[in-house]
């Protein structure tokens, strides 16, 4: 469908067939966090170090809007909890397909906690989504983490790859999961997972050049790129964490080239 892939392109770099994705949506899940409390200056911040696309609540998108500087794709989240509900792992939709088409979104993100309580409701909702998607040619991330009893160990490979492999077959475009550690274990995850990935960056990691090694191996697993808030976000320089982060994933740099943008002369 030529509507979804002129989309895609405005998510994933056309000429290295990659995206850096700046998922801004903690707003509802843990409130105006530090970082994100202006988001139109983080936006402005993050486009100017060349990330790719953004992801967003619809008000957000609305009070957000720039109107000048470097184009960023939109990305509309639909699915929320917040950190105060008795449980936080149970994702309801909050947005629809319609409306994300209406605000100019360039994709549409929804977010299952694969072994949760609440499982089938999710399952069932990215399932109606994804059918709303193909109708309407709108590219869908899914958010596959796996969160439950039963889950021992959310990084260990079998429970990604199994949480991986639920969102490419029941119609994500793009599947969003963290990274397992190592690269090893992370390619078979995407050997297993049909749709291209993006890795989460998780918490905020103990050291910079930690997080951009996560990235170059994650990359070099077969990862199409990141989707990286908090550790873009509230870093102490947004531009320039995004530039480092682009040079891994666009220019194939190693950490430690890129750990040296911003360094020189």
């Amino acid at each position: 469908m030529i509507g979804k892939s002129i989309r895609m392109e405005r998510i994933f770099n056309r000429s290295t067939g990659r995206a850096v994705i700046v998922p801004m949506d903690h707003g509802v899940t843990v409130g105006p966090i530090r970082g994100i409390v202006d988001i139109k200056g983080v936006a402005n911040r993050v486009a100017g170090g060349g990330a790719d696309a953004a992801i967003v609540h619809k008000g957000a998108a609305a009070f957000g809007h720039r109107g000048y500087g470097r184009d960023l794709g939109l990305i509309i989240h639909l699915s929320a909890s917040t950190s105060l509900g008795p449980d936080p792992n149970n994702k309801v939709l909050v947005a629809t397909v319609e409306e994300a088409l209406k605000m100019g979104a360039d994709g549409v993100s929804i977010h299952v906690n694969v072994g949760a309580e609440d499982e089938g409701h999710m399952l069932s909702t990215l399932g109606e989504i994804s059918r709303s998607c193909n109708e309407w040619g709108m590219p869908l991330l899914a958010m596959m983490y796996p969160r439950g009893r039963k889950i021992e160990n959310e990084y260990a490979e079998e429970y990604i790859a199994h949480a991986a492999r639920v969102g490419a077959e029941l119609g994500a475009d793009i599947v969003k999961t963290s990274y397992t550690g190592s690269l090893d274990s992370f390619s078979r995850v995407v050997e297993a997972c049909p749709a291209p990935i993006v890795i989460a960056g998780g918490p905020r990691v103990g050291s910079e050049r930690d997080l951009l090694s996560m990235v170059r191996d994650a990359v070099d697993a077969g990862a199409r790129g990141v989707a990286i808030g908090r550790n873009i976000f509230q870093h102490e320089d947004p531009v320039l964490i995004t530039q480092r982060i682009c040079a891994v994933v666009h220019k194939d740099m190693s950490a430690d080239e890129a750990l040296a943008i911003g360094h020189q002369g």
